[in-house]
């Protein structure tokens, strides 16, 4: 990535000034690029909340799923997610994915812990997400909502969710079960 010492470098070199230009847009670009990668952060005192997505609803369905890439807890003392709240659902619950054999089980959990010092994903085919039950409409590839996540100690924030297209299976671990079923 061109920095302000090899534009002056290239400027005293003589290259042209479109060259230099595009060294600057480009600059500016990636570091507009960054900026945007990182605002996908939340924090709540000692907590990192990771890129919340959702994939799109499936036509028919009034269940939708939500994600975060992970939930860092930088903190000296454990914390636990107890509960989610969204306007585009009438309700969200917590889930947890177990394999008993070859059967899936999904079920509703109070919580999940967040230990010390450590990182637990919510991510799709991962053991935890946020069911979105009561749909008050579709989600669609492009829309953002609000999502309030509470936790037992570092208390309650808000924060905005990007409805995206999910990734291939294999590409970036996102691929696996889908969870637009009814309940």
């Amino acid at each position: 990535m061109p920095t302000i010492h090899s534009l002056r470098n290239a400027i005293v070199r003589g290259l042209s000034r479109r060259s230099v230009l595009h060294a600057a847009a480009a600059a500016a670009l990636a570091l507009g690029a960054a900026g945007a990668a990182q605002a996908h952060d939340f924090r709540l005192g000692q907590l990192v909340i990771d890129h919340p997505y959702a994939p799109p609803s499936l036509a028919g369905t009034s269940n939708g799923v939500a994600y975060l890439k992970g939930i860092r807890n930088q903190g000296d003392a454990p914390d636990r997610l107890v509960s989610a709240s969204t306007p585009v659902a009438e309700r969200v619950e917590i889930h947890e994915m177990t394999h008993e054999g070859d059967v899936m089980r999904m079920r509703a959990v109070p919580g999940v812990e967040l230990p010390a010092g450590q990182e637990v994903q919510l991510r799709k085919g991962q053991r935890y997400h946020l069911m979105l039950l009561g749909l008050r409409q579709p989600l669609k590839v492009g829309d953002r909502f609000d999502l309030t996540l509470k936790f037992e100690k570092a208390g309650e924030t808000t924060v905005k969710v990007y409805v995206q297209e999910p990734k291939a299976a294999g590409a970036g671990g996102e691929g696996g079960h889908e969870h637009m079923h009814q309940h």
